[in-house]
């Protein structure tokens, strides 16, 4: 009796232990999200996708990313890590690296190579670049590296950045319509993935191309189906409904679906197989997956906010969210897997759009911005002073200046006093500046905690509010400003009360939440800021 006695009580105590922490966590990442298409599309999305996280779980409608430059890749590496490319090092998705002197993307790494059907420069990438732990690593440790962590996304950036330096794997999309990874998580793929790869389900998508998902009159919060804000999609003649996906792939590659909604839906198939295959969930040791869904940047460059393509993208992916959350409750149980959507950051309206209507703003594409920059600095000096210009940062020749004789400290000057005169720019913030930011500057808040001293410029440009470096068509991101910092963000799951809260939050805060939700380590570089009401069950 006594024995029987233990073991019950052995067994009670090991059910709350496993009950501190959810068998699985989702991180879900919608590449170029901004909240508001949470409010534009709403009418529109079924009870089942966007709305059933909203309606049943925790909403914070006012997060917004808190440094410069908003891409891709920082946007990630923020995400996961709890703090800014100041700390975590991945300062863009590509950028000039002082530290150098030559061009860098965010994930290179030429000691690896790829696994799996890619070209050489496809798989040769991993997290050697990321400079702090993501709560993707703190998770490994706290299991004693046996919960797994797998990411993946169509894009390498998205996959390898939010699964950290200790996944077991990280998978990204080919060119040649597979997914591969590097030698960095394993010398060959995992047999499933090999067979996902095998029964080619991209053509399912291609085959039957794109067209409306719901009838024309639905589609009535974005602008007609052809207009002038809108680039097109692989030579087609016209933005228009429907799409000929077989022939542009036939004229190009499998890489077309990344423009195109089905690039989520793939993706969202090869997320269950994951969770299948690699049992995800099964066990009170958690699991880490996270997915980053990137067509909607590709549809959003190209076609921009206001496209009837961009909404149709969203009415698909709210659809693909619901299957997905039903896939869960099947196989990890209602109970049993917290979940998390937010964006990587935002995005800005078509500058033609805004002139169109009257706001006095342009677009100023990047090369342009350099050769004035150029032109200048022959005129003034007698010589191209420039080294390189990416990513808002100028950086300027030292060995020439050196060479030459010139003071660095009064060209920064004489360049910031031109810069100024330009219509496009806002601020202006040299090296010194910015590394001695008092912190009451709100926009050198936003440049400090993006700079890292060792591998950015001499001067940080910021633009007007509404101008872009980019085409006339479609749109970009990268600012400091609302259009694109602010996006989504939602708990949802295990241990999440319903709510939702207009305060303002910072995306680093998302990492050191979890890990508190979870007791898990911090990520190493945050500053450990969280959302209490996330962590308040009652």
């Amino acid at each position: 009796m006594k024995k029987c006695i233990v073991l019950l009580m052995l067994f009670v105590i090991s059910n709350l232990a496993a009950q501190q922490r959810p068998k699985l966590v989702v991180g879900i990442v919608v590449d170029q999200m901004k909240m508001e298409y949470l409010y534009r599309f709403s009418d529109d999305f079924s009870l089942n996708g966007f709305k059933r996280l909203m309606d049943n779980g925790y909403t914070f409608q006012n997060m917004h990313y808190n440094y410069l430059p908003t891409y891709t890749a920082p946007g990630h590496a923020s995400i996961y890590t709890g703090t800014t490319p100041a700390i975590h090092g991945i300062v863009g998705n590509e950028w000039f690296s002082r530290s150098l002197g030559k061009q860098m993307y965010c994930t290179d790494d030429a000691l690896v190579k790829t696994v799996g059907d890619g070209t050489v420069e496809e798989g040769a990438m991993s997290p050697k670049n990321l400079q702090s732990t993501t709560i993707t690593d703190e998770v490994r440790m706290a299991t004693n590296f046996q919960g797994k962590v797998i990411g993946m996304s169509l894009k390498d950036r998205g996959a390898i950045l939010a699964a950290g330096h200790f996944a077991n794997w990280a998978f990204w999309y080919s060119k040649t319509g597979s997914f591969i990874s590097s030698t960095f998580y394993g010398e060959k793929l995992p047999e499933w993935v090999s067979e996902f790869n095998n029964e080619k389900n991209y053509l399912k998508y291609i085959n039957k191309g794109w067209d409306l998902y719901e009838p024309g009159s639905t589609y009535n919060e974005s602008l007609s189906d052809n207009n002038p804000y809108e680039g097109k999609l692989y030579g087609s003649s016209e933005p228009v409904f429907p799409y000929d996906l077989k022939t542009m792939y036939e004229k190009n590659d499998a890489g077309i679906i990344r423009s195109t909604p089905y690039g989520n839906d793939l993706l969202a198939d090869f997320a269950k197989r994951a969770i299948e295959k690699e049992e995800l969930g099964k066990d009170n040791i958690t699991d880490f997956l996270t997915i980053s869904f990137s067509s909607t940047d590709y549809v959003g460059h190209l076609l921009g906010p206001r496209s009837i393509e961009l909404q149709d993208t969203y009415l698909r992916l709210d659809q693909t969210i619901a299957d997905f959350l039903t896939y869960l409750d099947k196989t990890v149980g209602k109970n049993n897997y917290l979940l998390f959507l937010t964006a990587d950051h935002a995005g800005a309206e078509n500058v033609i759009y805004l002139k169109d209507h009257k706001y006095d703003v342009n677009n100023y594409p990047s090369k342009d911005f350099r050769k004035n920059l150029q032109d200048f600095s022959l005129k003034t000096f007698g010589v191209d002073l420039l080294l390189n210009y990416s990513n808002f940062n100028i950086f300027f020749n030292k060995e020439m200046i050196k060479e030459k004789g010139l003071d660095l400290v009064k060209i920064k000057q004489v360049f910031k006093e031109f810069l100024m005169l330009l219509p496009q720019v806002k601020k202006v913030y040299t090296e010194e500046e910015i590394l001695a930011n008092s912190g009451n500057d709100y926009y050198l808040n936003f440049v400090a905690k993006g700079y890292d001293v060792t591998q950015d410029g001499d001067i940080v440009v910021i633009g007007k509010p509404g101008v872009i470096e980019y085409l006339p068509t479609g749109t970009s991101h990268g600012t400091a400003y609302t259009y694109d910092t602010h996006v989504p963000a939602i708990f949802y799951g295990w241990h999440i009360k319903k709510g939702e809260s207009y305060d303002k939050k910072a995306i680093t805060e998302i990492a050191p939440t979890i890990a508190q939700k979870i007791k898990v380590t911090f990520p190493n570089g945050t500053e450990a800021k969280v959302m209490q009401e996330v962590l308040n069950e009652k």
